[in-house]
Protein backbone atom coordinates (compact mmCIF):
# COMPACT_ATOMS: atom_id res chain seq x y z
CA UNK A 1 0.00 0.00 0.00
CA UNK A 2 1.37 3.38 -1.28
CA UNK A 3 1.95 5.76 1.56
CA UNK A 4 -0.96 9.07 1.15
CA UNK A 5 0.49 12.37 1.92
CA UNK A 6 -2.83 13.88 2.40
CA UNK A 7 -3.22 11.85 5.18
CA UNK A 8 -3.26 14.20 8.48
CA UNK A 9 -1.24 11.86 11.63
CA UNK A 10 -4.70 11.48 12.84
CA UNK A 11 -6.49 9.70 9.93
CA UNK A 12 -3.45 7.27 9.95
CA UNK A 13 -4.13 6.43 13.01
CA UNK A 14 -7.52 5.90 12.02
CA UNK A 15 -6.78 4.04 8.98
CA UNK A 16 -4.52 1.92 10.81
CA UNK A 17 -6.87 1.28 13.87
CA UNK A 18 -9.61 0.05 11.28
CA UNK A 19 -7.41 -2.34 9.61
CA UNK A 20 -6.16 -3.99 12.76
CA UNK A 21 -9.91 -4.28 13.82
CA UNK A 22 -10.73 -5.56 10.57
CA UNK A 23 -8.12 -8.50 10.77
CA UNK A 24 -9.10 -8.87 15.01
CA UNK A 25 -12.67 -9.79 13.57
CA UNK A 26 -11.06 -12.33 11.55
CA UNK A 27 -9.33 -14.00 14.07
CA UNK A 28 -12.69 -14.53 15.85
CA UNK A 29 -13.92 -18.02 14.37
CA UNK A 30 -17.97 -17.56 14.02
CA UNK A 31 -17.96 -22.03 15.35
CA UNK A 32 -20.35 -23.11 12.69
CA UNK A 33 -17.99 -25.72 11.34
CA UNK A 34 -17.30 -26.70 14.94
CA UNK A 35 -20.73 -26.58 15.96
CA UNK A 36 -22.02 -28.78 12.52
CA UNK A 37 -19.21 -31.40 12.79
CA UNK A 38 -19.90 -31.41 16.35
CA UNK A 39 -23.65 -32.20 16.67
CA UNK A 40 -23.23 -34.67 13.49
CA UNK A 41 -20.57 -36.72 14.93
CA UNK A 42 -21.92 -36.99 17.96
CA UNK A 43 -25.39 -38.00 16.51
CA UNK A 44 -23.91 -40.80 14.65
CA UNK A 45 -21.89 -41.77 17.48
CA UNK A 46 -25.25 -42.16 19.78
CA UNK A 47 -27.00 -44.31 16.55
CA UNK A 48 -23.69 -46.35 16.10
CA UNK A 49 -23.67 -47.18 20.08
CA UNK A 50 -27.56 -47.78 20.05
CA UNK A 51 -27.81 -49.81 17.24
CA UNK A 52 -24.82 -51.53 18.36
CA UNK A 53 -25.76 -52.28 22.33
CA UNK A 54 -29.71 -52.95 22.15
CA UNK A 55 -30.07 -53.79 18.79
CA UNK A 56 -27.01 -55.75 17.98
CA UNK A 57 -27.19 -54.62 14.28
CA UNK A 58 -24.51 -55.72 12.06
CA UNK A 59 -24.93 -52.32 10.36
CA UNK A 60 -24.15 -50.14 12.55
CA UNK A 61 -21.04 -48.59 11.03
CA UNK A 62 -23.35 -47.34 8.57
CA UNK A 63 -24.26 -44.27 9.88
CA UNK A 64 -21.01 -42.94 9.35
CA UNK A 65 -22.23 -42.06 6.10
CA UNK A 66 -23.72 -39.14 6.79
CA UNK A 67 -20.58 -37.58 7.31
CA UNK A 68 -19.92 -37.73 3.87
CA UNK A 69 -22.56 -35.06 2.74
CA UNK A 70 -21.42 -32.66 5.53
CA UNK A 71 -18.05 -32.94 3.88
CA UNK A 72 -19.37 -32.44 0.51
CA UNK A 73 -21.10 -29.38 2.03
CA UNK A 74 -17.67 -27.95 3.87
CA UNK A 75 -16.43 -27.90 0.60
CA UNK A 76 -18.53 -25.68 -1.29
CA UNK A 77 -19.72 -23.55 2.45
CA UNK A 78 -15.76 -22.34 2.45
CA UNK A 79 -15.70 -22.10 -1.05
CA UNK A 80 -17.97 -19.13 -0.62
CA UNK A 81 -16.89 -17.81 2.73
CA UNK A 82 -13.51 -17.53 1.11
CA UNK A 83 -15.12 -15.82 -2.31
CA UNK A 84 -16.76 -13.41 0.36
CA UNK A 85 -13.78 -13.15 2.50
CA UNK A 86 -12.47 -9.19 2.28
CA UNK A 87 -9.40 -9.61 4.32
CA UNK A 88 -7.08 -12.74 4.67
CA UNK A 89 -4.99 -13.01 7.17
CA UNK A 90 -2.02 -15.59 7.57
CA UNK A 91 -3.93 -17.70 10.36
CA UNK A 92 -6.45 -18.58 8.17
CA UNK A 93 -4.19 -20.36 5.99
CA UNK A 94 -2.37 -22.31 8.57
CA UNK A 95 -5.86 -23.35 10.69
CA UNK A 96 -6.82 -24.50 6.93
CA UNK A 97 -3.64 -26.59 6.55
CA UNK A 98 -4.03 -28.12 10.06
CA UNK A 99 -7.62 -29.42 8.90
CA UNK A 100 -6.38 -30.92 6.27
CA UNK A 101 -3.62 -32.55 7.76
CA UNK A 102 -6.34 -33.84 10.07
CA UNK A 103 -8.42 -35.22 7.18
CA UNK A 104 -4.30 -36.74 5.21
CA UNK A 105 -4.50 -39.19 9.15
CA UNK A 106 -7.75 -39.61 9.37
CA UNK A 107 -7.42 -41.43 5.70
CA UNK A 108 -4.02 -42.71 6.60
CA UNK A 109 -4.86 -44.32 10.16
CA UNK A 110 -8.24 -45.57 9.11
CA UNK A 111 -6.36 -47.42 5.98
CA UNK A 112 -3.60 -48.72 8.32
CA UNK A 113 -5.80 -49.94 11.04
CA UNK A 114 -8.55 -51.81 8.48
CA UNK A 115 -5.86 -54.24 8.18
CA UNK A 116 -5.21 -55.02 11.51
CA UNK A 117 -6.85 -58.68 12.74
CA UNK A 118 -10.47 -57.65 13.72
CA UNK A 119 -9.96 -57.81 17.38
CA UNK A 120 -6.79 -55.45 17.51
CA UNK A 121 -8.64 -52.86 14.92
CA UNK A 122 -11.58 -53.12 17.57
CA UNK A 123 -9.47 -52.18 20.48
CA UNK A 124 -7.33 -49.24 18.86
CA UNK A 125 -9.20 -47.91 16.68
CA UNK A 126 -11.55 -45.28 18.57
CA UNK A 127 -8.19 -44.30 21.23
CA UNK A 128 -6.38 -43.63 17.80
CA UNK A 129 -9.43 -41.75 16.76
CA UNK A 130 -9.76 -39.52 19.91
CA UNK A 131 -6.05 -38.87 19.86
CA UNK A 132 -6.72 -37.53 16.12
CA UNK A 133 -9.75 -35.17 17.19
CA UNK A 134 -7.75 -33.61 19.26
CA UNK A 135 -4.96 -32.78 17.76
CA UNK A 136 -6.78 -29.81 14.82
CA UNK A 137 -8.72 -28.37 17.68
CA UNK A 138 -5.72 -27.84 19.93
CA UNK A 139 -3.35 -26.73 17.36
CA UNK A 140 -6.38 -24.24 16.19
CA UNK A 141 -6.94 -23.27 19.52
CA UNK A 142 -3.31 -22.14 19.98
CA UNK A 143 -3.50 -20.33 16.76
CA UNK A 144 -6.91 -18.21 17.61
CA UNK A 145 -5.34 -18.32 21.34
CA UNK A 146 -8.94 -19.45 22.63
CA UNK A 147 -8.39 -21.53 25.51
CA UNK A 148 -11.88 -23.89 25.06
CA UNK A 149 -10.43 -25.16 21.63
CA UNK A 150 -6.97 -26.17 23.88
CA UNK A 151 -8.61 -27.70 26.78
CA UNK A 152 -10.63 -29.53 23.91
CA UNK A 153 -7.85 -30.93 22.42
CA UNK A 154 -6.54 -31.86 25.80
CA UNK A 155 -9.77 -33.50 26.53
CA UNK A 156 -9.20 -35.50 23.57
CA UNK A 157 -6.45 -36.57 24.46
CA UNK A 158 -6.90 -38.29 28.02
CA UNK A 159 -10.42 -39.66 26.42
CA UNK A 160 -7.77 -41.72 24.35
CA UNK A 161 -6.22 -43.15 27.00
CA UNK A 162 -9.49 -43.89 28.84
CA UNK A 163 -11.00 -45.26 25.80
CA UNK A 164 -8.05 -48.18 25.94
CA UNK A 165 -9.42 -49.28 29.47
CA UNK A 166 -13.36 -50.10 28.30
CA UNK A 167 -15.20 -52.32 26.08
CA UNK A 168 -15.33 -51.11 22.25
CA UNK A 169 -18.97 -50.56 22.57
CA UNK A 170 -19.03 -47.70 25.31
CA UNK A 171 -15.72 -46.59 23.23
CA UNK A 172 -18.05 -45.19 20.89
CA UNK A 173 -19.56 -43.37 23.56
CA UNK A 174 -16.62 -41.27 24.17
CA UNK A 175 -16.63 -39.98 21.06
CA UNK A 176 -20.00 -38.93 21.75
CA UNK A 177 -18.35 -36.67 24.88
CA UNK A 178 -15.21 -35.79 22.88
CA UNK A 179 -17.34 -33.97 20.45
CA UNK A 180 -19.47 -31.79 23.56
CA UNK A 181 -16.01 -31.09 25.26
CA UNK A 182 -13.88 -30.38 21.88
CA UNK A 183 -16.11 -29.10 19.28
CA UNK A 184 -19.77 -28.30 20.86
CA UNK A 185 -19.21 -26.44 23.59
CA UNK A 186 -15.98 -24.36 22.06
CA UNK A 187 -18.19 -23.89 19.23
CA UNK A 188 -21.46 -22.36 21.11
CA UNK A 189 -18.67 -20.04 22.94
CA UNK A 190 -16.69 -18.77 19.34
CA UNK A 191 -20.52 -18.48 17.66
CA UNK A 192 -21.34 -16.30 21.03
CA UNK A 193 -17.91 -14.10 20.75
CA UNK A 194 -18.24 -13.70 16.86
CA UNK A 195 -21.63 -12.27 17.19
CA UNK A 196 -20.24 -9.66 19.69
CA UNK A 197 -17.63 -8.25 17.84
CA UNK A 198 -19.46 -8.04 14.55
CA UNK A 199 -22.37 -6.38 16.64
CA UNK A 200 -20.37 -3.47 17.39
Amino acid sequence: MEDNPHLSPSESLQLISEMIHSVKKRYSENGFLYLLWGWVVFFCALAQFTLLHFFHSPYHSLVWLATWLVLIFQVFYLRKKIANSKVRVYSDAIIGYVWISFVVLMCLFTFQLSNLPEASRHVMFIPVLLALYGLPVFLCGVILRFRPLIFGGIACWLLSVLAVLIPYDYQILLIALSMLLAWIGPGYILKEKFEEENAH
